[in-house]
């Protein structure tokens, strides 16, 4: 006991303290230890049975003679095909445009401080979401059925100028119209989505600084809602693409209707199928493609450093065997 303090003294250490392990055998103990993988047995089984059903489905395209691949290479270039693609890709790309640049002033009606604005919209996309898309082009294709005649004048009072229906809208008008009124209920909801995902925040600096209302959505609120606008409008525009499909109720020459007007002549339907699947493939690939590219530019802000594309892994695995060769790496 401490006299001064009146606490209880530490007790000495009952033993000689242990000496320190040597640094050097430390790493000796640990050179000496064997690394053992872990094994994946389940993870292999899995593998191996997913190559067997995709070599046997391989197998089964280049043996069965029912697909008849001869036919099918006759058909996939053939003029009616090429014209009926232009036309798909003339319904997606009119579809998407129209619909998007609608869907974006929807979507600002949304969010909107005005209570008309608001419910307008939400009547709109409500509208036309719940509705089939089949039935709102047999709608279109009927104007003149519904409405002899159209005009302008004053609301509620006399018309000035009135036209007849009955040639004003096409079957491919139609088609434009109701696919581009459909998919601007869905790219709006997209749009509006991608601004409420920016932070608030962000806006409300630019207005202490005094930024115009028209550069903050262009230079602040955009780049960054884009990150998440773009992938579900991409997937919007392949649906849309392989979507136009549907208009082979209208007669129109797309190429879902032309295969089956020529399978419905030879009576080829397996090949006449597997065209139209091989270019639905093809044009959807490319779509992705730049759907990748887009939103990698999209992404610059936020990943100063972004991961190697695959034209850029390639490239970079070309310079690398490159170089092994030319260092005698091969000859072995």
């Amino acid at each position: 006991m401490d006299t001064a303090t009146g606490t209880a003294a530490a007790a000495p250490p009952s033993g000689p303290p242990e000496p320190p392990v040597p640094t050097a055998s430390r790493h000796e103990d640990l050179a000496g230890l064997k690394v053992v993988p872990a094994r994946h047995y389940w993870r292999w089984a899995a593998g191996a049975a997913a190559l067997v059903v995709i070599s046997q489905f391989i197998h089964g395209l280049l043996t069965n003679p029912a697909w008849e691949w001869d036919v099918f290479f006759l058909y996939l270039s053939t003029d009616t095909v090429l014209k009926a693609v232009w036309v798909t890709l003339q319904l997606t790309a009119y579809g998407t445009v129209l619909g998007f640049a609608l869907g974006v002033v929807l979507a600002f009606m949304r969010l909107s401080r005005s209570a008309v604005l608001q419910t307008v919209a939400w009547t709109y996309i409500w509208a036309f979401r719940s509705i089939p898309l089949i039935v709102q082009l047999l709608f279109w294709f009927n104007l003149a059925y519904l409405y002899q005649e159209l005009g302008l004048g004053i609301p509620f009072g006399p018309v000035l100028w009135s036209f007849d229906t009955m040639n004003l809208v096409g079957a491919l008008s139609a088609a434009v119209i109701g696919l581009a009124l459909h998919q601007a209920a869905y790219a709006a909801e997209i749009v509006r989505g991608g601004v409420i995902s920016v932070d608030a925040g962000q806006l409300e600096a630019a207005a202490a600084l005094g930024i115009p209302r028209l550069r903050q959505l262009r230079r602040i609120l955009l780049p960054q809602a884009m990150r998440s606008i773009l992938p579900n409008a991409a997937n919007e525009v392949i649906s849309l693409f392989k979507g136009t499909s549907i208009v082979s109720v209208m007669a129109i020459g797309e190429l879902f209707y032309q295969v089956q007007v020529v399978y419905g002549r030879n009576g080829r339907v397996v090949p006449l199928l597997m065209v139209a699947t091989a270019w639905y493939i093809l044009l959807t690939t490319l779509l992705s493609v730049a759907q990748y590219y887009v939103e990698r530019r999209f992404a610059r802000g936020a990943e100063r450093t972004p991961p190697p594309s695959p034209l850029q892994r390639a490239r970079i695995l070309t310079r690398r065997m490159r170089a092994v060769a030319a260092t005698g790496g091969f000859q072995r």
